[in-house]
């Protein structure tokens, strides 16, 4: 990365995780009794291509439906946030929907983007400075899954500040998770904060089932994708071809879980260490909550926030809530 890349944003601040954090946690995560790696570390340079390219499948309903929601909703979000906000979004990926929330609020005064892979957010983030030149442009390249040292001018530029959390990505967390998560935004925010975000509700298995199996392959492409990454950069010894996809919905655990299964008996190699794995044996990879509106409110109000007010699509398959601090 060059200056040249970033010349047009106020600031980058690069807290990616260096390559020996993601060796510790897949060596961590494979010698579990249930193999597990987080689903942050989908989000390498491919990963982010290819879950844009699931957000455009028929079967994941989840992008399609917010952003019809959201348009639908912008003229009242304008009339229930404050002018002058700092924009905080949180995992940037596609600028669609941060581009129509700026457009709707009373004249933002900054924007900062958080996400963890440092290719996306700089695209991401130079096409808003280049297109909304009265805001103050940042980024932050962090996990944002992890407190983060905010820098004093993110601060300075405006105590009213709204945090946005689209695409349900707070549902990868588990409710411990999303509780400390929201703790985070809450002190992020402050007093005068605010926070919206998406959230996916519990809804047909069959719906959910399908949106996590598309037709075309692509999210078991961005699943498979992880082993690509510590194929590469670990320089494992693994046979990916070995490995397939599968998701399902847990009911009982509220959950839609993807998993990477083990065609065969194999053994795995890593930086010298080695993992056995059963023929039908998974890495549990990822795990997307649905919530109803009673289980998320309460989870919000333990963290000091209050609904403002909450709104839903026709068919009952999204959620858009926005939040203050109380």
């Amino acid at each position: 990365m060059s200056k040249e890349d970033i010349k047009d944003l106020k600031y980058f601040i690069d807290l990616q995780p260096k390559k020996e954090d993601f060796r510790e946690a897949v060596l961590r995560g494979l010698s579990l009794p249930q193999k597990s790696i987080s689903p942050k570390f989908f989000y390498d340079e491919r990963g982010s291509r290819i879950f844009d390219k699931i957000c455009n499948t028929p079967e994941y309903y989840v992008t399609r439906t917010e952003i019809a929601l959201l348009n639908e909703i912008w003229q009242e979000i304008h009339s229930l946030v404050e002018a002058g906000s700092t924009v905080v979004e949180y995992g940037c990926g596609s600028s669609i929907k941060i581009k129509a929330l700026l457009a709707a609020l009373p004249e933002p005064s900054q924007y900062i983007a958080i996400d963890i892979s440092r290719s996306h957010l700089i695209s991401t983030a130079n096409e808003i400075a280049l297109n909304y030149t009265n805001i103050s442009v940042g980024a932050i390249c962090a996990d944002f899954m992890e407190p983060i040292d905010w820098p004093e001018k993110a601060y300075a530029e405006s105590l009213k500040r709204l945090a946005f959390f689209p695409g349900s990505t707070i549902g990868n967390q588990t409710p411990n998770e999303a509780a400390g998560f929201l703790d985070n935004v809450r002190h992020l925010v402050g007093d005068e904060g605010a926070f919206l975000v998406g959230v996916d509700l519990k809804k047909d298995f069959e719906i959910l089932n399908r949106a996590y199996n598309d037709a075309e392959g692509c999210t078991a492409d961005f699943n498979l994708n992880l082993l690509y990454r510590i194929k590469n950069e670990l320089d494992a010894d693994i046979e990916i071809s070995g490995f397939s996809h599968k998701a399902f919905y847990n009911e009982e655990l509220g959950r839609v879980e993807m998993h990477l299964v083990s065609g065969s008996q194999q053994v795995i190699s890593i930086d010298g260490a080695e993992f056995s794995f059963e023929k039908g044996e998974s890495i549990h990879t990822e795990s997307s909550h649905k919530y109803s509106k009673s289980d998320f409110i309460q989870l919000a109000e333990q963290s000091g926030f209050g609904v403002l007010k909450d709104w839903r699509d026709d068919n009952n398959l999204f959620s858009i809530y926005l939040m203050k601090a109380i």
